[in-house]
């Protein structure tokens, strides 16, 4: 298959999980689950599961093992797009090219959604039957989320990010941000998918984790250019949104052409980690062209 049909395949996976785990809005509280399901059934890109899926697939895991640690990794990803579009935090009107959840429904709903999305995806962990591992896998991957959530990952890169606005920061400390950020749940992303394995092996796992921390930045990176050359349309959400906050970003730290030139160094980087696999991770290699050449 192209790239385009396995995503497209993917993407139908986490779909047809997103509908079988997310409570029906007809179900109480009603407003509260219309929000979930606004919030998470809306036109994304679906990077994240599509790297559980790509990645369980280079070691040979069935995609119906991996449709719940797909979902899982999606419900925090929408989790966190609702809080950082909150007022008190990147205070944004448009996600995916339509009202936040916030200004769809109202700013407590926004909170409680996000609080009910995260705790839904560890109960998609805990409770699935289709993760095939043992009992000790299963729990290092729960472990992996939650680190990669929370004040060591995604919520601490929030803070730092926060914290960051209206000052200079230098490579090593923007880097840092990031790989908090956004880089800490695209590796999570990528860990599960290898630990869908029951016989995974610390090299390729190490391998495929590198290769995941480098597309995390190259996302990053990437994003950041956007928010420069993009426009507002194509991107779904406000262009120069960065700038207009005062945030710091690859190209007002480097430079446009080096923050481009960093990114390619990156993406070689992560195809450099898959050297050991063979076609089977192709889709993997993909996903990293595609990081770096995306528009939206």
């Amino acid at each position: 298959m192209s790239l385009n049909e396995r995503l497209q395949v993917y993407r139908s996976c986490v779909e047809n999980a997103l509908e079988h785990w997310l409570p029906d809005s007809n179900v109480q509280p009603a407003h509260l689950h219309e929000a979930m399901r606004y919030s998470v059934l809306s036109d994304g890109k679906r990077i994240r599961p599509v790297l559980v899926f790509a990645t369980g697939e280079a070691f040979a895991v069935p995609l119906e093992q991996l449709e719940s640690p797909a979902c899982a990794v999606e419900l925090i990803h929408a989790y966190s797009l609702i809080h950082d579009d909150l007022p008190a935090m990147d205070d944004d009107d448009l996600r995916r090219g339509r009202p936040t959840c916030h200004k769809a429904f109202d700013e407590a709903t926004a909170i409680l959604a996000g609080d009910a999305l995260q705790a839904l995806a560890f109960h998609i962990l805990a409770h699935t039957t289709t993760i095939k591992v043992g009992a000790e896998q299963r729990l290092r991957m729960i472990d992996i989320l939650a680190r990669a959530s929370g004040s060591r990952g995604m919520a601490g890169g929030q803070a730092i990010d926060l914290a960051a606005v209206g000052k200079k920061l230098n490579l090593a400390e923007l880097e840092n941000m990031h790989i908090h950020k956004t880089g800490a749940l695209i590796r999570a992303s990528v860990e599960l998918g290898a630990l869908c394995s029951a016989d995974i092996q610390k090299p390729a796992f190490d391998n495929v984790s590198h290769y995941a921390k480098c597309i995390g930045l190259a996302f990053q990176i990437q994003d950041d250019i956007l928010d420069v050359e993009g426009d507002t349309e194509t991107l779904g959400k406000p262009q120069g949104s960065d700038i207009e906050r005062n945030k710091p970003t690859y190209p007002e730290l480097l430079g446009m052409e080096s923050a481009k030139k960093a990114a390619a160094d990156l993406h070689t980087q992560a195809l450099e980690s898959l050297s050991d696999f063979d076609q089977s991770a192709d889709p993997l290699r993909w996903i990293a062209d595609y990081i770096v050449q995306r528009q939206k």
